[in-house]
C-alpha cells in the first residue's frame, strides 16, 4: 500500500490548483477506524493537493470521525484504490466537482439584478447595501468599518428602529470564502427586518428595542476571488513576507488562544493563522469595531458552513466556559427552533468538543470581551453538496436559520446584562 502512495505522490507533489477547470475532481468522505488510517490520510495529504472540507484541516482527523476532502481529478482513481486497499470506509459524496458547481446556479430566473433567492456576487451585494438602506432609512443605515486588504470598503448595515440606550446583536457572514450560502442569510436576514416589520410582532418588537449590526461580507477580497478565480477559495487575499503563498484563514486571526490547537503557522495552510493576531484589515476592522461597541453588543453571531451545527465558546480549548449551561439551553431550544419548519437537524454544543478544536475563532474572541451570547451557526447541508448548496436551498436554509436567530435575538432581549 506505502508503494502505491508514493507512487501517487511522484506524479506530481502538490501541482496547484490553477487550471480550475474542476472537471472530474471528486469529494471523498471516509470514516478512519484506527490510527493506521489516519496515518494513511495524513500521508497522503502530505505527497498530493488535498483539500480538506470537513474537519477543515488533515491535522484534525481522529479515528472514527467523519472526513469530506477534494482531489484532483488525474489523482481520484489512485485515491479511490488506495481506500479500497487500506480497508477504510468511504464513499464517493460529489462525483465531478464542475457538475456540481454548475448545478449550484438551479434558480432558472437569472436576473440582472440582486436576488434573494440566487447567489449575489460582491457589486452586486455591494449595490444592495446601498439600496436597501436608501429604501428603508426608518430601519436601515449603512456605514464602512473599514477596508479590506485589496482595498475595498467593507459595509455594514445597523438595523433598527432609531431609540436612545439601546442595546445591540452583531452578525457576520462570509468570513470564509467558498461558503456562499453564509452572505446569502445575512442578506435575507436584512430583507425579513424591513418586510416584516410593523407585521411580524417578534421581529417588530425586537428592532423596536435592540439594533441589528450585520456584515454581510468579512472576506470580500476571497469572496471575489470565489467568483473569478477559483470556487474553493477559502482565505483572505493577504499577501506575506516570505511566502509565495495567499492568504490567512480570518478566523483563526483572532486574538483566543491564537495560533494553538487547530490553527496552522505556516503560510500555505488553509488555516494559516496569520503573523499575528489581528494581521487582516478584514479582522481587525471588525475586532476594532466591536471594541468600541463594547457597552452596547450583547450577542454575537457569526453565520458560516456546512455541517448543520450551533455552536458557542469554546474552541480554542476543551475547557467549558462558564455560561456553559446557559448557552447549552439557548442552543438547544435555537435549534429545535429551526427544526420546526423542515425538520433539519442541528447538533448543538461548545465548538471544541462538539466538532473539534479550532484557535482563533471570532465567537471565542467576542465571548471573551464580555460578549455572553457568543454563538457560530455552520448552516446546511450535510455534505451532500458542501460548499456547493444549490440556489433551490437558499430559501428554505434561510427561512429556518432566520427562527433561530429569531430565537436567540429575543432571548437575549428578555436577559439584557
Amino acid at each position: 500500500m506505502w508503494a502505491l502512495l508514493v507512487l501517487i505522490g511522484a506524479a506530481s507533489v502538490s501541482a496547484h490548483l490553477q487550471d480550475l477547470s474542476f472537471d472530474g475532481q471528486k469529494v471523498f468522505r471516509v470514516i478512519p477506524q484506527n490510527d493506521e488510517q489516519v496515518e494513511i490520510l495524513n500521508f497522503l495529504a502530505s505527497i498530493m493537493e488535498v483539500d480538506f472540507w470537513q474537519p477543515d484541516s488533515v491535522t484534525l482527523v481522529k479515528p472514527k470521525m467523519q472526513v469530506d476532502f477534494r482531489v484532483e481529478a488525474e489523482k481520484s482513481f489512485k485515491v479511490e484504490d488506495l481506500l479500497k486497499e487500506s480497508g477504510m470506509e468511504y464513499q464517493v459524496l460529489i462525483d465531478n466537482l464542475q457538475a456540481a458547481l454548475n448545478a449550484q446556479f438551479d434558480n432558472q430566473a437569472r436576473t440582472a439584478g440582486h436576488s434573494y433567492v440566487k447567489y449575489n456576487n460582491w457589486n452586486t451585494i455591494a449595490a444592495w447595501t446601498a439600496d436597501i438602506a436608501a429604501q428603508n432609512p426608518d430601519l436601515v443605515s449603512r456605514s464602512v468599518i473599514g477596508e479590506t486588504y485589496e482595498g475595498r470598503p467593507m459595509y455594514l448595515l445597523k438595523v433598527g428602529k432609531s431609540g436612545s440606550n439601546k442595546k445591540a446583536i452583531f452578525m457576520d457572514c462570509g468570513f470564509h470564502a467558498r461558503e456562499w450560502i453564509s452572505p446569502a442569510f445575512c442578506q435575507w436576514f436584512v430583507k425579513e427586518a424591513v418586510e416584516t416589520y410593523g407585521k411580524d410582532t417578534v421581529m417588530t418588537t425586537l428592532l423596536d428595542k435592540l439594533d441589528f449590526y450585520v456584515l454581510p461580507v468579512v472576506n470580500i477580497d476571497g469572496y471575489i476571488y470565489t467568483w473569478t478565480n477559483d470556487r474553493m477559495w477559502r482565505k483572505t487575499r493577504s499577501k506575506h513576507a516570505g511566502s509565495t503563498c495567499i492568504g490567512t484563514d480570518p478566523n483563526r486571526n483572532f486574538n483566543a488562544g491564537w495560533c494553538t490547537l487547530g490553527a496552522s503557522k505556516v503560510a500555505c495552510s488553509s488555516t494559516y493563522c496569520g503573523p499575528a493576531p489581528e494581521s487582516e484589515k478584514e479582522t481587525k476592522a471588525l475586532a476594532d469595531f466591536i471594541r468600541e461597541h463594547l457597552s452596547t453588543i450583547k450577542a454575537y453571531l457569526t453565520i458560516h458552513s456546512y455541517s448543520q451545527l450551533l455552536l458557542f465558546p469554546y474552541s480554542y480549548t476543551y475547557s467549558l466556559p462558564s455560561d456553559y449551561e446557559e448557552l447549552n439551553s439557548i442552543a438547544r431550544a435555537a435549534s429545535k427552533e429551526l427544526a420546526s419548519l423542515y425538520n433539519t437537524e442541528y447538533t448543538y454544543g461548545p465548538g471544541a468538543t462538539t466538532i473539534y478544536p479550532a484557535s482563533g475563532g471570532s465567537d471565542d474572541w467576542a465571548y471573551n470581551q464580555g460578549i455572553k451570547y457568543s454563538f457560530t451557526f455552520e448552516l446546511r447541508d450535510n455534505g451532500k453538496y458542501g460548499f456547493l448548496l444549490p440556489e433551490s436551498q437558499i430559501k428554505p436554509t434561510c427561512e429556518e436559520t432566520l427562527l433561530a436567530v429569531k430565537y436567540i435575538a429575543n432571548y437575549v432581549l428578555e436577559h439584557l446584562y
